[in-house]
């Protein structure tokens, strides 16, 4: 869970003003006030890096980019599904990344080394999937059900990633238990 985590903070990152926006969308805030302060939002969180000197990946800028011209559309056509697809673009984005073979491997623990490695690659293309699936799950949600945005963003996104993380768990402690056992080492009982 701990690896989860500190995967997902950049992504979160990455999204607090898509989020910031769905929270206030969520609270009742008007779409259009929801858009401005999403936009000031993503600003701000940038202005305070820089000014705190930590460095802003490229996901980063691209997201600030993506808020300022989404939510410049959304505020021009007075139509904020606009800013609702932007997160399919980061979704993509990040889906393009995790299609680079192994990209997980370093977060598999030393007691699976040399017995879970093809599994974890595996599990790196189908994390890929859902990150395309979510793109187009909240690309519809957000063009023909815009009203059930705000809760489709707290839902579907954490959850479906939850449950991957436990899928994926489970079923790479199975095959690493197993080829320890079969190997006959004694760590099988630590996997």
């Amino acid at each position: 869970m701990r690896n989860l985590a500190y995967a997902a903070r950049p992504l979160f990152n990455d999204l607090a003003s898509s989020l910031f926006f769905a929270a206030l969308l969520a609270l009742g805030a008007d779409a259009m006030t929801a858009t401005l302060w999403a936009i000031g939002f993503g600003v701000a969180h940038v202005v305070l890096w820089k000014a705190l000197k930590k460095p802003i990946a490229p996901l980063q800028w691209a997201s600030l980019g993506l808020v300022l011209v989404f939510g410049t559309a959304s505020l021009f056509f007075h139509d904020p599904r606009f800013l609702m697809a932007k997160p399919s673009i980061i979704y993509l984005i990040v889906a393009a990344v995790m299609l680079k073979p192994g990209w997980m491997l370093r977060y598999m623990p030393p007691i699976a080394a040399g017995h879970g490695e093809r599994t974890m690659v595996v599990f790196g293309f189908v994390w890929a999937g859902l990150m395309v699936f979510s793109a187009g799950a909240n690309l519809v949600v957000a063009v023909w059900a815009p009203e059930h945005w705000p809760l489709y963003k707290a839902t579907f996104p954490m959850t479906s990633k939850l449950a991957l993380f436990a899928i994926q768990y489970a079923t790479v402690r199975a095959v690493v238990r197993r080829k320890i056992m079969a190997a006959g080492q004694p760590q099988a009982q630590a996997a």
